[in-house]
C-alpha cells in the first residue's frame, strides 16, 4: 500500500511540474498575442489615418475598436482553474 501511495505521489508531482510548466508557457503565449495585437490596432489605426487624409472623406468607418480582444474571458477562467488545481 505505501508503495502504491508513493508511485501515485510521483505521479502527481510530475503532473504539477508540467502544469507549472505549461502555465507559464500559457502566459508567455498570451503576452506575445496581447503585443501582436496592440500592434495590428496601431498599423490599423495609422492606415486608416493615412487612407482618411488621402481621401480627405471618412467612408471607411472600420477602426482600431473593431478588432476583439479575445483574450477578456479566457484570463479569469485559467486563474480560477489554476487556483482549484493548487486546492486538491
Amino acid at each position: 500500500m505505501e508503495r502504491i501511495n508513493s508511485k501515485l505521489y510521483l505521479e502527481n508531482c510530475y503532473i504539477m511540474q508540467e502544469n507549472e510548466r505549461l502555465r507559464k508557457k500559457a502566459e508567455l503565449l498570451n503576452q506575445e498575442n496581447q503585443a501582436l495585437l496592440t500592434e495590428l490596432k496601431q498599423r490599423l489605426s495609422q492606415t486608416q489615418a493615412t487612407h482618411n487624409s488621402n481621401k480627405n472623406s471618412s467612408t471607411n468607418k472600420q477602426g482600431p475598436n473593431s478588432i476583439p480582444d479575445l483574450n477578456l474571458c479566457s484570463t479569469s477562467s485559467n486563474t480560477n482553474a489554476s487556483k482549484s488545481t493548487k486546492k486538491k
